[in-house]
């Protein structure tokens, strides 16, 4: 009854029918809701310390290029924007990161809207996106997860809008906003394809599918254009390494942490306003927002297959349904106080805790028991102390053995923390293998002494008999650790100085890549 009653109310909404149609003016409170999303990430950036990811996205960053193995641009390019205006700073990266998570809050309060919304269901929107662990979390890290998140978002709102008035010059946004989103993160091509199949395919091609609809499709590909071009010079390095992922958090052991891991996409108490959500666009009568819920069932089946521990490559297309699930459940929960209530209540209680789960709010001794849940406060521990380890071992070297060696790294964020946190301390630039960092090669190819770091060993088990294969002499020279006892990738790796190499390190070199 409720659905039925909110979708009329979307009708009535929608006084002019086709060439735009009424809706309810936006609440401003939206606007308060990102300002405190952005002040509270701004408040935490500086807490901790940077992340592996970011370590990776700076490096990246001094070697701008039209894509990457495992990104495409855009991100990197920020990162650069953001070492050109405050140099090597954590809160000057997370600025944009911030910047994202905020305008996402508006984003789903603006769908909401379009939904047919009045001022307290875009509101409710606005809460319900701002408490999402997914825009919590990836609103703290630089990396490509909270441009994806937004990118997702804006692309499900337009395609809400179009659906709601008829006019497909909208089309041509939703072409850039998929077009600028995969030159972020790939996935918001694949996003745009699953919608352009489902709109093509189905009961919406007879209303809003046209020529503006292949237009925008091909402004999206323009727009990937550098992406496209630089992985067809680079032997398409995307595929490997995306089937290097697969292998990793796909498979069927993956598929019940998928299916799990979506419950903890929005704030837990919010749960049921998505599924709300997903009821109220399939019984919409409305074509092509009925394609959302087919996007979303054809994504939630691709991921569970293959990338299934990617628990949050969904995340922004919660927000549109937390939007839509804002508007259905409008009516029925302020006809029950009680019931607003006890949402409210609950809603507090499962944001703090998940704020705590992904946000460096707990004193950094105490964040190994949220480790399991969430790696990324973890993750942004001890690269301070791994940077004096390996300068300890560096100039430990005598001088004329420093002059023909070379620092390598297994991991991108021991290669970024050594690039970006050891420049002050004169460590020289780290080869690194894993993903882009191998595309930038092995430094001096003629060294003869390796310092070889190597995360720990559930993350690089064996890996000295790993560098025996070609190295005569490997000594340990010293072990990872931390001070706060949280046992990361890094914890329990070790420091190697690797001699009597068995071949050039030049030679070597090619063997060496590795994608994860």
């Amino acid at each position: 009854m409720a659905d039925a009653a909110n979708v009329a109310d979307v009708e009535r909404a929608d006084e002019v029918g086709e060439d735009g149609g009424r809706i309810a003016p936006l609440d401003r409170r939206v606007f308060a809701v990102a300002g405190v999303v952005f002040a509270v990430l701004m408040a935490l950036s500086l807490r901790y310390g940077f992340h592996r990811d970011e370590l990776y996205f700076l490096d990246s960053a001094r070697h701008l290029q039209a894509s990457y193995v495992d990104q495409p641009a855009l991100a990197p390019l920020l990162a650069r924007v953001s070492l050109s205006l405050f140099g090597v700073s954590a809160a000057g990266l997370r600025l944009w990161a911030a910047l994202a998570a905020a305008g996402t809050v508006v984003v789903g309060a603006l769908t909401a809207r379009e939904f047919g919304g009045a001022r307290r269901s875009q509101l409710l929107a606005a809460v319900a996106t701002g408490t999402m662990p997914v825009v919590l979390g990836s609103g703290h890290v630089a990396n490509t997860t909270p441009y994806e998140v937004l990118a997702w978002a804006a692309i499900a709102f337009v395609v809400v809008r179009i659906g709601r008035t008829g006019d497909t010059r909208w089309w041509l946004a939703v072409g850039a906003l998929v077009g600028i989103g995969a030159e972020f993160n790939h996935l918001a091509a694949i996003f745009g394809t699953v919608l352009l199949a489902a709109a093509l395919l189905g009961p919406a091609r007879r209303t809003v599918a046209d020529r503006r609809l292949l237009a925008g499709a091909a402004i999206a590909v323009l727009l990937m254009l550098p992406d496209l071009w630089w992985q067809a010079r680079h032997g398409w390095a995307m595929f490997p390494m995306t089937r290097a992922l697969n292998a990793e958090h796909g498979g069927p052991g993956n598929i019940l942490t998928w299916v799990a891991g979506q419950l903890g996409m929005a704030c837990l108490a919010m749960a049921v306003l998505w599924v709300a959500g997903l009821r109220f666009l399939r019984r919409s009568g409305r074509p092509l927002w009925r394609c959302l819920v087919i996007a979303y069932a054809v994504l939630f089946v691709l991921f569970a297959v293959t990338t299934g521990a990617q628990v949050y490559y969904l995340g922004g297309l919660y927000v549109c349904l937390l939007a839509a699930g804002a508007v259905a459940l409008d009516g029925w929960l302020h006809s029950r106080p009680d019931q607003l209530r006890t949402l409210a209540i609950a809603t507090t209680v499962s944001a703090t805790v998940s704020a705590v789960i992904v946000l460096p709010v707990l004193p950094p001794s105490d964040v190994a028991w949220t480790y399991g849940i969430s790696a990324t406060s973890g993750e942004t521990l001890g690269w301070p102390q791994l940077v004096g380890t390996v300068r300890q071992v560096w100039t430990e070297l005598p001088p004329e053995q420093r002059a023909n060696a070379v620092i390598f790294a297994a991991d991108y964020g021991e290669a970024g923390a050594i690039n970006e946190l050891g420049r002050s301390a004169g460590l020289p630039t780290v080869a690194g293998a894993q993903n882009s960092d191998w595309w930038w090669g092995p430094g001096n190819p003629h060294a003869t002494t390796v310092v070889a770091i190597a995360p720990g060993p559930d993350y690089a088990p064996d890996y000295d008999a790993y560098l025996r294969r070609y190295f005569g002499q490997v000594r340990v020279a010293a072990t990872l650790a931390n001070p706060y006892g949280v046992h990361n990738i890094e914890w329990g790796g070790h420091v190697y100085v690797c001699t009597d190499p068995r071949r050039p390190w030049g030679e070597m070199w090619p063997e060496l890549r590795n994608y994860a």
